[in-house]
């Protein structure tokens, strides 16, 4: 009871509570903090995560843009029910390129961290024209202007040098070559060795059918990517880290 007793000093004095309170949160700030000093990297790095190709990376700035994120999450919570219908939890080296993360739980449309693939390029561009006549409770906005405007890149590297100021790492071979890798994938009749070896796995085709590039072929060339990446049937996790 004696130590007890002696706490009512504390609860009593504002300024002595204050004190303690600082002391506390600076003991626990250096123990939670310090550690990541002496740590290269706080991702488990994952076979086959790679920075976005010139045009997902335009795609992802109209998905922001647009303001995607704020009805569709891109993180599937280690929970049965979620994993169960999106897929393999979300590994946080699959943002570790995003600036900024699309993680979160709110969601009025479905989670998208593993939409890739899952619908046809027909699909997603009658759901941009038209949300209703695919998903007939969908409270999302028509986007099929997005059709209509057409993007040249012509400050494609521009963009690539911020997210690489910012730590992404795009070469200089990279950046060199992003206008000519902005237009050469949605072209399936270019010479595409180049763009595969610097983006492997970069899907070449015209999204939307329509002659230009548009942003609905960015976006969508961003959405179909999703999740993709990484072989989860082969994926291991390290319990070291």
């Amino acid at each position: 009871m004696g130590i007890l007793d002696k706490h009512k000093i504390l609860e009593t004095n504002a300024t002595l509570l204050l004190a303690g309170s600082l002391l506390v949160v600076t003991v626990g700030g250096i123990v939670e903090i310090a550690p990541l000093f002496y740590l290269e990297n706080t991702i488990e790095e994952v076979e086959g995560v790679r920075p976005y190709s010139p045009l997902e990376l335009a795609g992802r700035d109209i998905y922001l843009r647009e303001g995607c994120y704020v009805c569709h999450s891109q993180m599937i919570r280690p929970m049965r029910d979620e994993v169960e219908r999106y897929g393999h939890y979300s590994l946080a080296a699959e943002s570790m390129y995003d600036h900024p993360f699309q993680w979160g739980s709110k969601r009025t449309g479905p989670d998208l961290a593993r939409v890739g693939g899952r619908y046809s390029d027909d699909w997603h561009i009658q759901h941009l024209r038209d949300p209703q006549s695919v998903v007939p409770e969908s409270v999302m906005p028509k986007y099929a202007f997005l059709e209509d405007k057409l993007i040249d890149g012509e400050y494609i590297e521009d963009l690539l040098k911020t997210h690489k100021f910012v730590g992404v790492p795009y070469t200089d071979q990279m950046i060199e070559a992003a206008y000519e890798d902005f237009h050469t994938q949605i072209d399936p009749w270019a010479d595409t060795d180049g763009l595969l070896e610097r983006y492997p796995g970069a899907q070449v085709r015209n999204f939307d059918g329509n002659p230009g590039i548009s942003e609905a072929d960015a976006l969508i060339a961003y959405m179909q990517m999703l999740g993709t990446l990484v072989d989860f049937s082969t994926f291991e996790p390290d319990p070291n880290r």
